[in-house]
């Protein structure tokens, strides 16, 4: 007889080496266009999963990580064009840069929370905006920077030049950056965000210092925004004031509230349903463009057929032994 929750165990584990199996041999299976979209979901996925760490994690709902998802893709590309175009430079130095911009503009927001906390994230995703477009010196404005050569992934490495071949870069950033996100759900700090998140008055009357938890979950999800960021730019080689707009924004909290808040799985499903409803099944005939309707229709069934989201759909249990047996 199987221990309790094993078979549970079990399955995510099969489920979890045939999504990297899949993941793995996509290039090898798909065409450019498809190659190019998952490229793309993984890097919104990234961005998603920052969102997570705050929404679900620590319940801090925001609209603001495409400020960092910004700032991490014009690092990135500034670098590009400018210094190196190793891969690994770009995103050590887009994650640092977005991780410090959040020190700064967390300083403060972490200091509100629910609906004052949502504004000032939006307020911070405005203002990023704004210096995209009027800081021509740097972003080239509403032109957006172009010419960034194809990515190098570690000294010494061939630039990528085919779709492939940066996807498989892109995935191994992900497949790394998820790892240690999951690794993290489980360490004391982990707990502490989560104790703020359900009681943060009786954390902090039990000695915890809620900001400086908040303001570490604040920095740590900007730095994972900028590393999508600098990704992002890896496969567009190209960035411009949108990447730092209010869609982005809007559409990673939307992933995070379909696929279910607090789940990692449930922000990367919900990621790539939200990319493809709006860059796929939005432009089909029978839609005609009405990819924003769509996503509008998966958010109330989210509501209310899934309160948990996608993460809360749950297999019967009569099927995972089956998988499992």
């Amino acid at each position: 007889m199987s221990p309790p929750g094993s078979d549970g165990t079990a399955a995510r584990r099969l489920s979890t080496t045939a999504v990297v199996l899949g993941l793995s041999a996509a290039p090898f299976l798909l065409g450019p266009y498809a190659i190019g979209t998952l490229s793309r979901i993984l890097v919104f996925a990234l961005l998603a999963i920052s969102v997570n760490l705050l929404t679900g994690l620590t319940g801090l709902p925001t609209l603001g990580q495409s400020a960092y998802f910004g700032v991490g893709a014009y690092t990135a590309a500034i670098v590009a064009t400018r210094l190196t175009d190793v891969g690994a430079f770009q995103l050590l130095i887009a994650a640092g840069v977005s991780a410090l911009v959040a020190a700064v503009t967390g300083w403060l927001a972490v200091r509100a929370r629910g609906v004052v906390f949502l504004m000032l994230t939006l307020a911070i995703g405005e203002i990023v905006y704004s210096a995209a477009v009027n800081w021509k010196s740097l972003t080239n404005g509403t032109d957006g920077v172009s010419g960034i050569p194809p990515v190098v992934p570690l000294p010494g490495m061939p630039a990528l030049e085919l779709d492939g071949l940066v996807y498989l870069y892109v995935l191994t950033v992900f497949l790394a950056l998820f790892a240690a996100v999951s690794r993290l759900g489980s360490t004391p700090f982990a707990l502490a965000l989560r104790g703020i998140r359900d009681n943060e008055r009786r954390m902090s009357a039990i000695g915890y210092p809620t900001r400086r938890y908040a303001l570490a979950a604040y920095c740590g999800a900007g730095a994972l925004a900028g590393v999508a960021g600098g990704l992002w730019v890896s496969v567009q080689r190209f960035v411009s004031p949108g990447d730092a707009g209010f869609e982005i924004a809007a559409l990673a909290l939307l992933a995070v509230v379909i696929g279910g808040s607090g789940s990692l799985w449930g922000a990367c499903a919900g990621a790539a349903l939200v990319w493809l409803t709006r860059d796929y099944l939005g432009h089909l005939e029978v839609v005609a463009g009405r990819g924003p309707l769509l996503l509008g229709v998966f958010f109330v069934i989210a509501v209310y057929a899934l309160p948990r989201g996608l993460a809360g759909v749950r297999l019967p249990a009569r099927l995972i032994r089956r998988r499992t047996a």
